[in-house]
Parts: C-alpha cells; structure tokens; sequence
C-alpha cells in the first residue's frame, strides 16, 4: 500500500501543485528562521504497527515570549496493509474496555463508527443492547474518522485528507490538494 491512496490522476495541473509545494517550504523556511524555534526533536514511535498510523515531533519555544507556528508536526508511518486477522482499529479499542464493568456490568463492546458530530471520539455499542457509550474522549492517533475515509483522528481531531494537508513521511511527503495526491520526495 503506497503513502497516498488517492493519487493526481492524468491532467491534473501539476503547475499548480508545484506551487503549493514551493509555497509550503517557503512558509516553513521562514518560520523556522527566525531563530526563536528550537530544532525539531525525534519522531515519535508511530500510532499502529500497521494499517496507517501516526508519528510526530516536538519543538520548544526558545523565546520568552511566545513563537509563531506550531509545535508539533505529525507524518503517516505504518503504511502497510494490516493482516486480515488484526480486525478494525477502532473495534479493538471498544473490545480493550470489555474487561472493565460499565455501571456494575461488563459488555462486549462494538464499534460506533462514522459519527458526524465527533468523529474521533471512542463510542462504543453493548453488544445486544441498544446502549452506546462514549468511553474516551478521542481515539488512538491513526484511527480513521470514518469507514470509508483516509482522513486520520490525529490527537481527537479529524484531519481532512481533503485541501492542503502534506502528510510527511521517511522518504518525503504526501501532499493532497482536493483529491488528488502525490507522493514528493
């Protein structure tokens, strides 16, 4: 499985990605620059161990007052197929609570998937009732907002592979205007 799903089809107008790619290093240059971000710091161990997962870094602000940009940066890792035995991300994170009693009971959990108000919250449905719970805030990073979406949970919010959202990998990044996506080096 290749970082980007979603690939430029032919005619896409590649002047124009081009200039978004330029464009992006550019604003990244000149944050960095201007000398009150320390370097960024090691990537974190990614989210998943397969399936599309999460990694970021951490910098600090050296100033005594506040910098601009941000301080943390996330790129996909993990990008292979998962084996079909490893079942869904979000479903083994509903069935890791199936061990703790829920107002005096234990459920087998099942996944509540494609929530339009929160999509990175942990709802789970009891499995023969009709009780659904939310039982965490947010998902693990890498968990998919929804079933047929590449937009990722990325700490409790959906990250829209949609508009202008470079994913950086270990062997460049994988920018996506619109739908479509290409893999820059």
């Amino acid at each position: 499985m290749e970082c980007c799903r979603r690939r430029a089809t032919p005619g896409t107008p590649l002047l124009f990605l081009a200039f978004l790619l330029l464009s992006s290093r550019t604003a990244r240059s000149e944050e960095d620059r201007d000398g009150l971000w320390d370097a960024w710091g090691p990537w974190s161990e990614c989210s998943r161990t397969c399936g599309g997962g999460a990694s970021y870094s951490l910098r600090r602000c050296l100033s005594s007052k506040s910098c601009e940009g941000r301080n943390i940066r996330y790129r996909t890792c993990s990008n292979v197929d998962c084996p079909p035995e490893a079942g869904d991300f979000r479903a083994q994170q509903c069935s890791a609570h199936n061990d703790v009693k829920h107002h005096g009971q234990f459920y087998e959990w099942l996944p509540v998937s494609n929530d339009p108000d929160n999509p990175c919250s942990l709802k789970c449905q009891a499995k023969g009732t009709t009780l659904v719970v939310e039982l965490a805030p947010k998902v693990l990073d890498g968990t998919r907002c929804y079933t047929e979406s590449l937009d990722m949970c990325i700490s409790g919010l959906c990250q829209v592979s949609a508009g202008f959202f470079p994913f950086y990998l270990s062997r460049g990044f994988c920018l996506c205007v619109n739908s479509f996506c290409i893999l820059i080096s």
